[in-house]
C-alpha cells in the first residue's frame, strides 16, 4: 500500500510538472488561428483535432490545463492556510472564539456552494483573480473543522500541559506543538481539495463568471465547443473534458491513499 501510494505521489507530481511546462511552452504563434486546418478530426498530426478557427485541440487543451493547475494550486493553498488559522484559533481561543467560528462555518456551509462562489467571483472581478479569492472563501470550511477536531485532541496531551506549566504562550504551543502534528491531515486535506477547485474553476468559467473568452482554459473551450457539437464536431469538447477529468480523478485517488495511509485501520485495499 505504501509502495503504491509513493509511486502514485511520484506520477503525480510527474504529471502536474509536464504539464505545467508543456503549457508555458505553448505560445500564441503555435494557436494561431489557420482556416485552412479548421474542423479536423483527431488524428495523428493533430491528436484532439482541431476547431473551428484551426487552432490545435491537444495545444489548448494543455494551454487550459496548465492555467488550472495553477489557480487550482493557489487557490488550495490559500484555503488551507485560511483553514489552520481559523481551526487553530477556533480550538484555541476559548469559547467564545469557537461560537463564533462555528456559527461562521455553518453560515458558508449552509449556503449554495456554486451561488456563493459566483457572487465572490463576479465581486472581485471575475478573472484569475476572481477566481482565487472566490474558492479561498469558499473552500476553508471542511478542512478547518479537521484542523480544529486535531489541535482539540493534541492539546488534552501531557506534553502540550507540561508545556503551560513552563510558562509558554498559546501561540509557541501551537507553533512548536500542535502544527506539527497537524499537518499530516493538513496535507491530505489539501490533496483531496485540489481536484475541487480545478473543478469548480472549469465550472465558474464553463457559465461565465470565471476566465474571460480571450484567456485559456478548459472551461472556454469547454463553453465553446458547445455551440458545434450539433454539427458533429464531438472532439472538441469531448477530449478536452477527458483530460480534465483524468486529473481530477488521478489526485482525487492520491488524497484517499493518502488518507489511507494516515488511517490505515480505515483502508480496504
Amino acid at each position: 500500500m505504501r509502495q503504491r501510494t509513493l509511486l502514485l505521489i511520484a506520477f503525480g507530481v510527474l504529471l502536474l510538472a509536464t504539464i505545467f511546462v508543456a503549457g508555458q511552452l505553448v505560445t500564441e504563434e503555435m494557436l494561431a488561428v489557420s482556416f485552412a486546418d479548421k474542423h479536423l478530426a483527431p488524428s495523428l498530426q493533430h491528436l484532439y483535432g482541431t476547431d473551428w478557427f484551426g487552432r490545435d485541440m491537444f495545444l489548448r487543451t494543455l494551454k487550459g490545463l496548465s492555467l488550472s493547475l495553477v489557480i487550482g494550486a493557489a487557490s488550495t493553498i490559500g484555503a488551507g492556510i485560511v483553514a489552520v488559522f481559523i481551526g487553530t484559533a477556533a480550538a484555541l481561543g476559548g469559547k467564545r472564539v469557537d461560537a463564533c467560528i462555528k456559527w461562521l462555518t455553518d453560515v458558508v456551509m449552509g449556503m449554495p456552494h456554486l451561488i456563493l462562489l459566483i457572487l465572490v467571483a463576479f465581486l472581485f472581478g471575475k478573472g484569475p483573480q476572481g477566481i482565487i479569492i472566490g474558492m479561498v472563501l469558499t473552500h476553508w470550511t471542511y478542512l478547518s473543522r479537521i484542523v480544529r477536531a486535531e489541535v482539540l485532541q493534541i492539546k488534552s496531551s501531557q506534553y502540550v500541559k507540561a508545556a503551560r506549566s513552563f510558562g509558554r504562550s498559546r501561540l509557541h504551543i501551537a507553533f512548536r506543538h500542535l502544527l506539527p502534528h497537524v499537518f499530516p491531515q493538513f496535507l491530505v486535506g489539501l490533496v483531496l481539495m485540489f481536484p475541487h477547485t480545478i473543478l469548480h474553476e472549469a465550472s465558474l468559467t464553463f457559465l461565465g463568471f470565471g476566465l474571460s473568452p480571450h484567456q485559456p482554459g478548459v472551461g472556454v473551450i469547454l463553453s465553446e465547443s458547445l455551440k458545434y457539437l450539433s454539427t458533429g464536431q464531438w472532439w472538441t469538447a469531448l477530449l478536452p473534458g477527458l483530460s480534465l477529468l483524468a486529473v481530477v480523478r488521478l489526485f482525487d485517488r492520491l488524497g484517499e491513499r493518502l488518507q489511507a495511509l494516515y488511517h490505515p485501520n480505515q483502508a480496504h485495499d
